[in-house]
């Protein structure tokens, strides 16, 4: 197998006069209706699943990933193997398969993202203020609570 790389799945009518593939996974006859190209092969639809959690990829999306000669699914990939992060709020790291949300560079846990001075979550659609690299609510923004620096559009 390929080192690292990310592969697409395909959905493959059996043709009735084609003679039955072998399945990558069970290197048993495919019989069925439909069967999956990846990687080159033809599965079952059973047998193409994850190393790690046994999720079928042909259900799960139309990726699949494989490194270490594992083939794996876009969560378990990037858990193994993603790049991780430190939350610009609390410094922790942020797990390379955890929703985040973003302000310029910085990342943030998403129950981190809040003004940094009421602790005031935000919701979709809420505008923040970014001023010396802290999450402002537009009432802490527009009150002027914090000294000195810049002061930037709403995000």
């Amino acid at each position: 197998m390929v080192l690292d790389k990310e592969e697409s799945v395909s959905v493959v009518p059996l043709q009735s006069r084609e003679k039955p593939r072998g399945c990558a996974g069970c290197n048993g006859k495919i019989r069925d209706r439909f069967m999956l190209q990846a990687l080159d092969r033809f599965w079952h639809e059973d047998c193409l699943k994850c190393a790690c959690c046994d999720c079928r990829l042909g259900r799960v999306g139309s990726t699949l990933y494989t490194r270490a000669n594992l083939i794996l699914c876009r969560r378990d990939y990037l858990r193994l193997f993603g790049v991780t992060g430190n939350c610009a709020a609390c410094s922790k790291l942020i797990p390379a398969f955890e929703m985040v949300m973003r302000a310029r560079d910085n990342v943030y846990h998403l129950d981190c993202f809040a003004c940094q001075l009421c602790r005031q979550r935000f919701c979709v659609g809420d505008k923040f203020f970014l001023k010396n690299n802290m999450i402002l609510c537009q009432l802490d923004y527009e009150g002027g609570h914090l000294n000195g620096g810049s002061d930037r559009q709403p995000q």
